[in-house]
């Protein structure tokens, strides 16, 4: 008797925000209502934005908040497939903390490769260390994530990863007027493809073996995106 497939989980989505604005702003709200209709959907604070403080806290108590935040969110959603969606930092601190707690898929909107100011310095170890399946949508204006500089970090990272590239997009993934005039078009429309990019990668991509005791093996998908266009 052939056995009868498996019913997908429901999602559960855990979305943080970046290191200059909380949960609460505008760009935060916008993308919540988009993301909600993939499933329950969890925002939070860290501490430093709770506290109205401008600098962030130092990574280990981003990394606990982080932590803190999943546990709660498990609590409310029991058996869901968790993603992290993140926007910069968000995006950062979610691939550490994936790597302390059962994590299906990351999204990385805007994933800060580089260090702000004059360092250079290339904050690639924990996506080297990911066995998490990994979306990154990343502007082509945006400086803190050169695209060449990716694709060398992807090649050397051992989990499944895709690339999601927005034409003439900044850190935010928002587009220059210049750009949406030539191409006639609405930062609406580039959102929504930014979304249905988003929304095959939770449904459709297989998500980590949670539990296994060899790494996933890495997605030789190149560059993946299609330059806002689905992949």
């Amino acid at each position: 008797m052939a056995s009868e497939p498996k019913t997908a989980l429901p999602k559960l989505i855990v979305f943080a925000h970046g290191a200059g604005a909380p949960s609460s702003h505008v760009w935060m709200q916008e993308w919540a209502a988009r993301l909600r209709p993939l499933g329950a959907l969890e925002t939070f604070d860290y501490p430093y934005m709770q506290g109205k403080k401008r600098a962030p806290d130092p990574q280990p108590v981003l990394i606990r908040a982080h932590l803190a935040a999943i546990d709660e969110a498990r609590l409310r959603y029991p058996d869901h497939e968790l993603s992290l969606i993140g926007k910069s930092m968000g995006s950062r601190i979610g691939c550490h903390a994936s790597l302390e707690r059962p994590v299906a898929k990351l999204v990385c909107l805007g994933y800060p490769l580089l260090a702000p100011g004059n360092s250079g310095k290339v904050r690639d170890q924990v996506l080297l260390e990911l066995e998490t399946p990994i979306l990154f949508v990343q502007g082509t204006r945006d400086p803190l994530c050169p695209l060449e500089l990716l694709g060398q970090v992807r090649k050397n990272m051992k989990s499944r990863s895709k690339l999601f590239v927005v034409d003439a997009g900044d850190h935010s993934l928002q587009v220059s007027k210049t750009q949406l005039k030539q191409a006639a078009e609405t930062q609406a429309a580039v959102d929504q493809r930014i979304l249905h990019v988003i929304r095959h990668f939770i449904e459709d991509t297989p998500g980590a073996q949670l539990g296994r005791s060899e790494p996933p093996a890495s997605d030789e998908g190149g560059d993946g995106g299609g330059r806002t266009s689905s992949p």
